[in-house]
């Protein structure tokens, strides 16, 4: 007798014949487009990847609220320390007597803002202008060059100027600070 040969089971990818229909169970809806001809995302693909932009956006937009908010705080804080700086400086000048005589009523404090800028002569042989600011900084929060003033008559809290001389400046913004303090009383 002559030896057999193994047959191998018909079932193993070796020996299935390439006609054999057989779409994986998992595709079947992958085929069926490809069948079609047709691609593209369907409606509930549509709507899932909108719901997921919009979650993504709701979540961003009070951050970059945050941030605009942080960057005029900062800005105001900037303002507020140049504007005082200057008026100190002027103070300081003209206690030293190096603006000449101080105006009666103002305590050696300037007149106005723009006196900052537009400068004061100083006393001495040279005659020269003595300036503390390039320009009046911008308010962030109202965008505007104008400030509230205060005179050392005034009260520290109060919304309106005596008139007499710049002592402090403020913002005249009635917006509050993420901790409840409105910007005026920075």
């Amino acid at each position: 007798m002559s030896p057999q040969r193994a047959v191998p089971a018909p079932d193993t990818p070796a020996q299935q014949p390439a006609s054999a229909p057989g779409p994986a169970p998992f595709c079947g809806l992958l085929l069926r487009r490809r069948r079609k001809g047709k691609r593209g995302l369907t409606l509930v693909e549509l709507i899932v990847a909108f719901t997921v932009l919009l979650i993504l956006t709701t979540m961003a937009v009070p951050l970059a609220r945050y941030k605009v908010r942080r960057e005029k705080e900062r800005e105001l804080r900037w303002a507020l320390r140049e504007l005082h700086t200057a008026i100190d400086k002027y103070k300081d000048a003209c206690d030293y007597g190096a603006l000449g005589p101080p105006k009666m009523d103002t305590d050696c404090y300037p007149e106005k803002l723009e006196v900052l800028v537009e400068g004061v002569k100083g006393s001495g042989s040279v005659e020269k202008k003595i300036k503390f600011l390039r320009r009046i900084p911008k308010d962030p929060f109202t965008g505007q060059r104008e400030w509230g003033m205060r005179s050392v008559k005034d009260d520290p809290t109060s919304m309106s100027w005596g008139g007499q001389s710049v002592f402090s400046v403020y913002s005249k913004t009635f917006e509050k600070a993420a901790d409840g303090t409105a910007y005026a009383e920075w």
